[in-house]
């Protein structure tokens, strides 16, 4: 296997210039209407950034936060420091800057989630997925308004009944599929349950968790004739998370200078987080070159934070030469508590028509209006104290007599109900053709959009080229770019103070992207190899805060920035019949607030290898394993929130995970056996057991931070991630 170990990071520039031509330009010429990138299937785009991921992939990955997620994070451009989330950072962005379609309708994630383990599932079912388009940046026009990237997800429609289900320690899911004679009505269902408690317990500290998760989707298509048709998208999910921590030792700093910190807990958390969705669709199709599509669709989200814990803690020290315990130590504590609520509500409609004179020729438009209610209740305080004063205090010193306040470290309060409207609209016209004897491209257009909460109007031109030259060498060269924003929501609006600011703008980032695809064989396998470099200018930036994994915004748009970086990936089959990858990236992304000069932004990733690999036993291909592993530097979202970025540049350790997946396959689909009886009934019978963590790294994905009274020093305390966790899955099909 060593052999097929490639430099990723080359392109090889001499095969540029050096390739000869395949047959006479003329000969080419002839042929225009014959020019076919890509085959006709189920969720094509004309997207030349897009990266489509395998579905059956996504189902037999090893990962705790869902299939779809688990395999964009084994993607160079992707990073993510915690498995517990589902949420990703792409090229420099944070969690908040990704688009998510189902069906080409935008979807929300719930907005108040601040632990990774509050989040439960993904709102993507994989066992309900048929293609899977991906693109980190450069993306075309009719997408929305987003910096980082676009995600879009299409939903099968089964060709017969079926009913397909999986059980493990930690859930379990059951899906009925049902299609009529003439396939007229297909449906689709599907149910999940979840419940990590059992892995949570691998975290290195005495809480009782009680997280319990689930959620049902349906998928219903009508289909009149070949020309009109009308579907049904249905969503519904309600996640309880309950906690009561109890107390947790943490040992941290340097082997000079080891620190230990004993907490102890009182009080608890409950959170609820309930979401519904619901898409009614209708396609027309007059002809092969006209499609049109009306889309409705409406959002609630109610969420609900509310916990009440305080701590105390103890700081021991060590001495460097002994490593004996010193002496004395420092303690102190704080209260924490949040009331928040909020209530989200988006619905409206979109119309979308395609004209395709030929077979090389696409035209895009489409209008969008939304109707959006926020309602938000915040009322969160931290309260930070040592030897009974209280940290802010005034600098009377309470030891020689001067009295303290009892100051809160931060306050956050509001009360803010707005219903503004969304206008967006977009063009794009995509032309295949041939330039001499080389394969050419073309995707171009814009997008505009109109919010009334901040009156803004923003326009994003965007284009996308690229050329497949007549060499023996089969290579791709693409470029892509365009003016991409950041239209605000909910979380960009909301100020340190709790407030919506109506003065706040969109962020605003202008991207440029040169990518080369070199496909090959070695060893009668196909291979591919992609490396994309890129470059991001930024302004009107709303400097935020990593608080685990939420974002907190600043509320205001006082920093510029820019993000450059190189990505690389080796696809193809390192083992015959199945696909696996090597990834790399180099990343950097800066920021400067205020014209204070650049500083790492959050988000900083550097550099970042990942790997997802498949391997079966040759006489035993019943036999299958597949491993994810992530390694990653750390992100310097060290800097608590409420304090000035510029004095804490605390980078936190790097990211290591390996995650194994190993099953054996007793019935497969496509084995031809005749079966009898109660095992006649079974299409497919597969009995698993996942590894995660399977090295057992002690990974950090934030900082929790307190002081010391005697000198007022913050110490960063590492919030650690899960340990080693076996589960075992059974999965069938019918």
């Amino acid at each position: 296997m060593k052999k097929l170990v490639l430099p990723l990071s080359l392109v090889v520039p001499m095969l540029i210039f050096s390739q000869n031509r395949k047959r006479d330009t003329a000969e080419k010429v002839t042929d225009i209407e014959a020019v076919v990138f890509q085959k006709k299937v189920v969720g094509r785009t004309n997207d030349i950034t897009n990266v489509r991921i395998s579905a059956k992939d996504a189902q037999s990955v090893a990962s705790i936060s869902g299939g779809i997620e688990g395999l964009l994070k084994t993607l160079p451009s992707v990073n993510s420091n915690t498995e517990l989330s589902s949420q990703y950072m792409v090229r420099g962005g944070n969690y908040d800057e990704n688009l998510i379609y189902i069906n080409d309708i935008e979807i929300y994630r719930p907005f108040l989630i601040r632990n990774s383990q509050q989040e439960g599932m993904s709102i993507i079912n994989p066992d309900m997925v048929s293609a899977v388009n991906f693109s980190a940046g450069g993306f075309e026009p009719k997408y929305g308004d987003k910096m980082s990237s676009a995600l879009n997800i299409y939903y099968r429609e089964p060709e017969k009944f079926e009913l397909s289900g999986e059980a493990s320690l930690i859930g379990g899911r059951l899906t009925a599929g049902l299609a009529s004679k003439n396939k007229k009505l297909t449906a689709l269902f599907s149910g999940r349950y979840r419940n990590t408690n059992l892995v949570l317990n691998t975290l290195n500290e005495d809480t009782d968790f009680n997280p319990t998760y689930w959620d049902f989707q349906s998928y219903i298509n009508y289909h009149f004739n070949d020309k009109f048709s009308m579907s049904f998208i249905g969503y519904y999910s309600k996640n309880d998370y309950e906690m009561v921590p109890k107390a947790k030792s943490v040992t941290f700093g340097s082997l000079n200078q080891p620190i230990t910190v004993n907490i102890g807990y009182r009080g608890q958390e409950q959170d609820m987080y309930k979401n519904m969705m619901g898409t009614f669709s209708m396609n027309y199709k007059p002809s092969d070159k006209w499609k049109l599509t009306l889309d409705s669709f409406a959002y609630q989200n109610r969420e609900k934070e509310y916990y009440s814990i305080s701590s105390g803690y103890e700081i021991q020290t060590f001495d460097p030469v002994t490593q004996s315990p010193n002496p004395s130590f420092d303690g102190g504590g704080q209260i924490e508590h949040a009331r928040n609520d909020l209530f989200v509500r988006t619905y409206g409609t979109q119309f979308r028509a395609k004209f395709s004179p030929n077979i090389n020729t696409d035209i895009e438009v489409g209008f969008k209006y939304e109707k959006e209610n926020l309602n938000d209740n915040t009322n969160e305080w931290k309260l930070v104290d040592n030897v009974g004063y209280s940290i802010p205090r005034p600098i009377d010193d309470p030891r020689t007599g001067g009295t303290g306040d009892l100051n809160l470290f931060y306050h956050i309060a509001g009360k803010n109900t707005i219903e503004p409207s969304r206008l967006s609209a977009y063009a794009q016209y995509s032309q295949k053709f041939y330039w001499g004897a080389s394969k050419v491209f073309v995707n171009a257009g814009a997008r505009v959009s109109n919010w009334s909460f901040n009156k803004e109007t923003i326009f994003s031109p965007r284009f996308q080229f690229a050329i497949k030259p007549d060499w023996d060498t089969d290579m791709l060269f693409k470029l892509s770019g365009g003016v991409y924003y950041q239209a605000p929501f909910y979380k960009e609006i909301k100020d340190l103070d709790g407030n919506f600011n109506s003065n706040i703008k969109s962020q605003r980032s202008m991207q440029l992207i040169l990518a080369n695809d070199y496909e090959f064989y070695m060893y009668d396998r196909p291979f591919k190899l992609t490396t994309e470099a890129y470059y991001k200018k930024m302004d009107d930036l709303i400097p935020y805060y990593m608080d685990n994994v939420r974002i907190r915004y600043s509320g205001k748009n006082n920093a510029s920035g820019y993000a450059y970086g190189i990505d690389t990936r080796l696809f193809g089959e390192f083992v015959p019949g199945v696909d696996s990858w090597l990834s790399a990236s180099y990343a950097r992304v800066y920021e400067n607030i205020d014209g204070r000069g650049d500083i790492p932004r959050p988000t900083d990733q550097r550099f970042r290898f990942a790997m997802f690999y498949q391997d079966y036993m040759p006489k035993f291909p019943s036999m299958r394993v597949n491993l994810t592993l992530v390694y990653a530097m750390g992100l310097p979202n060290g800097a608590p929130v409420f304090t000035d970025p510029y004095q804490y540049q605390r980078t936190l350790p790097s990211y290591k995970r390996v995650d194994l997946g190993l099953s054996k396959v007793f019935i497969d689909s496509k084995d031809k056996k005749n079966r009898s009886g109660f095992w006649g009934n079974f299409e497919e019978l597969t009995l698993g057991v996942q590894v995660f963590n399977a090295f057992n790294i002690n990974n950090t994905v934030a900082n929790q931070w307190i002081t010391d009274y005697n000198t007022n020093v913050m110490y960063p305390v590492p919030v650690r991630l899960t340990g080693r966790f076996f589960n075992v899955k059974l999965e069938f099909k019918l």
